[in-house]
């Protein structure tokens, strides 16, 4: 099923001691990136998440934005650096005797030196998050990729829809054909006629311009060319797996064609759906850029 580039996807693991919370948001971009917010304590499980994301996401811009939160207290423990809590209590007591100061030296004085005491929170090794942020990260991915057939479905639908009736004008196109080199016959015969004041017109000479205008309008190449490419188009429609880029691709050979069977065919009827043509194509053109 073909996807849509755009959308959001969520997924949260708890665990005995902490809470993961994941969320991605996919934007339109030609190629694959994934970029991943995290906090710096797990930043060793970057890449691996980067890796996660990289095979639900072949195309387009992945934001993955990681919170984590502790449900159950940490271990904490106050350390005492009793040697240098020693030295300051030296230090005054010289400076003491030193100035001639009476009075004692109470804890109260050692509670704001530096390093005395230290708060020690306990080491948390990533290797312990990773399952619940992989459980997290994968619900996430899921949650996108269902949000992104939902919109491709929507977009081949509309597609379809397009590419069908651009099929129709170009049948109409080649209808025209026969009709535009019996008009420009006409229409030669008759300026003919006027500039030789109704003389008797040479019916070869007037068959070897006919031809030459014919050769010089032939757009049934071009023709055969925009079926192909129209029908190939449906195809990719059909298909699994990424498509955008063939698809744009094919777009993009369509504009081409219809480009010069616009310069070539010299009919205002042909003109006429060639606009259509034209305006049907740039709509298939904009929403291609949305198909994975």
């Amino acid at each position: 099923m073909l996807r849509s580039m755009t959308g959001y996807g969520r997924g949260e693991a708890v665990g005995a001691r902490w809470r993961f919370s994941v969320e991605i948001r996919a934007v339109n971009h030609r190629f694959s990136e994934v970029v991943v917010r995290l906090p710096r304590t797990m930043l060793s499980l970057e890449d691996r998440v980067r890796r996660l994301v990289q095979a639900a996401v072949s195309r387009g811009r992945a934001d993955v934005f990681i919170t984590v939160e502790e449900t159950a207290a940490q271990e904490t423990a106050v350390k005492v650096d009793k040697g240098l809590a020693l030295a300051y209590y030296k230090a005054m007591k010289e400076l003491q005797a030193d100035l001639g100061l009476d009075g004692a030296i109470s804890l109260d004085l050692f509670v704001n030196l530096p390093e005395v005491f230290a708060v020690e929170q306990e080491q948390v090794d990533p290797e312990e998050w990773w399952s619940l942020l992989e459980q997290a990260v994968l619900e996430a991915c899921q949650s996108l990729v269902a949000m992104r057939e939902q919109e491709g479905a929507t977009l081949v639908a509309d597609l379809k829809d397009r590419l069908r009736h651009m099929l129709k004008l170009r049948e109409a196109i080649q209808e025209r054909v026969p009709a535009l080199m019996e008009a420009y016959r006409q229409r030669l015969e008759t300026r003919m006629r006027e500039m030789l004041d109704n003389v008797a017109i040479d019916p070869q000479r007037l068959a070897q311009e006919v031809a030459i205008f014919a050769e010089r309008s032939d757009i049934s190449e071009e023709l055969v060319r925009l079926e192909s490419h129209l029908k190939q188009a449906l195809d990719c429609l059909e298909a699994s797996g990424p498509m955008g880029r063939r698809l744009d691709f094919l777009a993009q050979e369509m504009f081409r064609e219809v480009n010069t069977i616009g310069s070539k065919g010299q009919d205002e009827g042909i003109a006429g759906l060639v606009v259509d043509l034209k305006t049907e194509l740039e709509k298939v053109r904009e929403q291609v850029q949305n198909i994975e």
